[in-house]
């Protein structure tokens, strides 16, 4: 029974995550449109102009300060959402990419989880690499030039 319970927590888990990421890919294609900037300069300009009206008070630049702030803590987790699944379906395509290309060098299939100093290493060899094939010898070789 206990594990029945647990594969419908991970059902609900997937499905409200399969929510969450369309819930996110919308909204930030929303606010990526001339439009949403448009309605937030809007709203900019009205607080603006009502300054003097409210002998720009505390609370008048409060309540920009606090619905911006949250606005931005929000749009972070939502933008970061669709930025991760867009970057893991990149790297998909491009690891799928380097599967049918014979030329193409299989250690580099799933590079973005290498470290930095890591990619340094092979963007230096790549660079040697091109630098011998520019000299006439066989691309990827791994051989240095000399």
């Amino acid at each position: 029974m206990g594990l029945h319970r647990h594969g419908s927590d991970t059902t609900h888990v997937q499905r409200t995550s399969g929510r969450f990421d369309r819930f996110a890919s919308s909204v930030a294609r929303w606010v990526g449109r001339a439009s949403a900037f448009v309605i937030a300069l809007a709203i900019v300009i009205v607080w603006a102009v009502s300054g003097p009206i409210f002998h720009f008070s505390d609370t008048w630049q409060l309540v920009i300060n606090t619905g911006t702030t949250v606005l931005t803590f929000l749009m972070v987790f939502l933008i970061q959402n669709t930025l991760d699944r867009d970057s893991m379906a990149l790297h998909v395509k491009l690891d799928e990419l380097i599967r049918v290309t014979q030329e193409a060098s299989d250690s580099l299939i799933g590079a973005e989880k290498l470290t930095e100093k890591q990619l340094e290493q092979i963007e230096q060899q790549e660079h040697e690499n091109g630098s011998a094939s520019e000299d006439g010898s066989p691309v990827g070789s791994g051989s240095s030039p000399g």
